[in-house]
């Protein structure tokens, strides 16, 4: 049971579109506004920067707590990993290795597709870069920083949030790989492969999602993040 309610909980979750609920509170239609994306760079572009945290934050939970739930549930032998909710072990189930990591992985794909395919905005939604971060957090902790480090390198230098979040979409099977790697576990044979597609699917579907920006890039025509200059008084 827990191997099938946990992709179906989280495509559930991703699907709630928390930056149209957002900008409907303030009167607004975010697919009428900036780039009509529902998502919380555009939500802080049109409404403000709390509004557009609070929409990174939520979009983030969205695929953090159903993974969360999902390691917790389906467990295997050997399997570590900090984010394990004990109170639910007592409703968790053992099962072979790779069948426990394809439907945790599943999970957080699941939420994702449901951020970018919402049913409830006619199958449209973000890019899923929050809702991707909050996967990797549960999944692969350590990694995220070191995708946080990228995607702020990049958009300092470029104050492109599209580049940043496009190169660190790409160097995400990187890290997944280097990392298994580190730790010793493709050498033994019991590195995670179903993260490793996942990673591949989160960057392409990333990628894929970012196509009109990589366009604008290419013209000179995208737009350039910058910070609002301060009223003179003087």
């Amino acid at each position: 049971m827990q191997l099938w309610l946990c992709p179906i909980i989280a495509f559930l979750c991703g699907s709630v579109p928390f930056g149209l609920i957002i900008a409907k509170a303030k009167g607004i239609d975010i697919r009428k506004h900036g780039s009509g994306n529902i998502g919380a760079t555009n939500v802080l572009r049109v409404i403000g920067k709390k509004y557009g945290i609070s929409c990174l934050f939520l979009d983030a939970l969205k695929g953090f707590i159903p993974v969360v739930i999902a390691i917790s549930l389906i467990h295997f032998e050997g399997m570590k990993n900090p984010m394990v909710i004990k109170s639910l072990s007592a409703c968790a189930g053992d099962f072979p290795m790779l069948t426990a990591q394809i439907f945790q992985v599943a999970t957080g794909l699941f939420a994702v597709l449901g951020h970018n395919y919402s049913p409830w905005v006619g199958f449209k939604g973000g890019k899923g870069i929050a809702t991707s971060a909050g996967v990797l957090i549960a999944l692969m902790p350590a990694a995220i920083v070191i995708l946080i480090v990228v995607w702020l390198v990049i958009f300092l230098t470029t104050r492109y949030v599209s580049l940043a979040s496009i190169i660190a979409a790409g160097v995400l099977p990187l890290v997944t790989l280097s990392g298994s790697w580190f730790h010793g576990k493709i050498q033994n044979g019991t590195w995670n492969k179903p993260l490793l597609a996942l990673t591949l699917i989160i960057a392409v579907l990333a990628i894929w999602a970012h196509r009109g920006n990589i366009t604008r890039l290419r013209n000179g025509t995208e737009h350039r993040f910058s910070r609002k200059p301060k009223p003179n008084h003087g």
